[in-house]
């Protein structure tokens, strides 16, 4: 039988970089076949090819046999093809049901927001998902946001699922919830694309995988019939130990939140007498399920919202709870986001300018009229270097053509040039592969030994649990309860949900 999807010898360049050399991929009707690659490897830029993003240089594309040319998105969508990003494709003013509108137009607005609703509700009630059809996306968390793009894409009638990072930024239950449903899809017909860097979602929900890299297919396994060891040495090669640390001492505190309350403008509290501290030299991990006032726990220590009540105290500066970004920036207070691309780096600009922006504003390379461009350049080019940003062929390209990893890379890379006395990273790993998750973890650790008082907001567990030196669990927006490391994984867990 043939193939649903089948992509043969596809080439593409961008600026004259070869993103894909030749690479091919198929996928049977009924299965759940993984792609898994290093963060560059050319995973997301061959399942754009299938979706119609990007057009091939050189290659085939073929439907159940059949070769097809793809003109657009909206033509794979006819094809039956439907690709959720890992980087969301939503307008934050609209709603949901506006939002899925827009993907699957309708004759009559009045008749066609119904038909929506009523499909977002069937959708959702299936999922198992907490969606609401009349909520505005920039009310939602991350992790809301990616159930929209998944509700969004199967309203549309795919029978060819392409997933890029599905549960990158769900917590373990709510992951094994989705690829369970994901799995029983495929077993109804559809042919599901599932790109992740997580072995054991290959190992327990894929039929099939297919590893990339360097822009090249390399092989198609069984997963059951491959160890993880092995898939992880196709796929990266030998990874990267976390460096040697030194036992935390129990510093002077550096940062003290206390009583901090905030609530979204539909009048929900988020932020709820949240209280805590961080010492210097010390990782504090903060764990929870997503929608518990993490997100704005995170924007609140950098100033992105004003709390309601309560204080942020930075040693040495005072109560920060109510200054400007610009001010905490100059309090030595580095934040790492978590959607990279939204808010930490400006796509359009060249690197030089994303790494260069952190001290405009210290005189470092002259005044607002008169930039030291040849400085900038200088810096940027030892940073790509000491960080190991791949995949740049000029610091003057565009940020927004990094692959994930690198793209997190550089803006470390940024926040830790000017020695931070506190970090706020959330989610600093999410949708990273191995090799770059380790990276990124080695920065935060040698940060950590420097001195820097580290806020680590992740839905991984695992990740907090292995770089924190104390972890608080987050409920309905309070600390409500504290654990010195090594702690508990399941006296954590337990914490997590008793309070949900």
């Amino acid at each position: 039988m043939a193939p649903l999807l089948q992509l043969v010898g596809i080439r593409k360049s961008f600026d004259g970089a070869l993103a894909l050399d030749g690479a091919s991929f198929e996928s049977q009707a009924g299965e759940v076949h993984a792609l898994l690659g290093e963060n560059g490897a050319g995973k997301s830029s061959l399942m754009n090819v299938a979706a119609g993003l990007y057009a091939p240089d050189a290659g085939s594309i073929s439907i159940g046999g059949a070769p097809i040319a793809l003109s657009g998105p909206a033509a794979a969508r006819q094809h039956g093809i439907g690709m959720v990003h890992q980087h969301f494709k939503l307008v934050k003013p609209f709603t949901v049901a506006e939002n899925v509108l827009l993907a699957n137009p309708q004759p009559h607005f009045a008749s066609g927001i119904r038909n929506i609703r009523a499909a977002i509700e069937k959708q959702v009630g299936e999922l198992k998902f907490s969606v609401d059809p009349d909520r505005r996306i920039d009310t939602m968390t991350v992790a809301e946001q990616q159930q929209v793009e998944i509700v969004k894409v199967l309203v549309g009638g795919a029978k060819i699922l392409i997933l890029d990072e599905p549960t990158a930024v769900l917590t373990d239950a709510e992951a094994i919830g989705l690829l369970e449903i994901v799995q029983r899809l495929a077993r109804s017909g559809t042919a599901v694309v599932l790109v992740t860097h997580k072995l054991q979602d290959v190992k327990r929900f894929a039929d099939a995988v297919t590893i990339m890299r360097g822009g090249k297919t390399v092989a198609t396994l069984d997963p059951r019939q491959s160890s993880a060891e092995e898939l992880t040495e196709l796929t990266v090669g030998q990874t990267l130990p976390l460096p040697e640390r030194t036992p935390h001492r129990g510093g002077p505190t550096k940062l003290n939140v206390g009583a901090l309350s905030y609530k979204r403008g539909d009048g929900r509290t988020m932020l709820n007498n949240t209280s805590f501290h961080v010492r210097a030299g010390e990782i504090y991990g903060i764990a929870g399920v997503s929608g518990n006032g993490q997100a704005e726990l995170a924007e609140a220590l950098i100033g992105a919202i004003e709390p309601s009540s309560g204080e942020i105290w930075l040693d040495g500066t005072g109560d920060i709870s109510r200054a400007s970004q610009a001010k905490r920036r100059e309090a030595a207070i580095a934040s790492i986001p978590a959607d990279r691309y939204a808010y930490a780096l400006a796509g359009s600009l060249p690197i030089s300018d994303n790494l260069a922006v952190a001290q405009i504003r210290s005189g470092r390379y002259g005044g607002l009229l008169k930039l030291d461009r040849a400085a900038m350049r200088r810096d940027a080019s030892a940073a790509v270097k000491d960080y190991d940003v791949q995949g740049v062929r000029s610091i003057n390209q565009k940020a927004s053509l990094l692959s994930g990893g690198n793209a997190q890379k550089l803006v470390i890379a940024r926040e830790f040039s000017r020695q931070p006395e506190v970090v706020v990273a959330h989610s600093p790993s999410r949708g990273l592969d191995v090799r770059a998750c380790a990276a990124v973890h080695q920065r935060l650790i040698a940060a950590r030994e420097r001195g820097a008082a580290i806020v680590l907001i992740s839905e991984d567990l695992d990740e907090v649990l292995s770089l924190s030196d104390r972890i608080g669990v987050m409920s309905r927006g309070a600390i409500v309860g504290e654990f010195e490391c090594p702690a508990d994984r399941q006296a954590i867990g337990r914490a997590m949900v008793d309070h949900g």
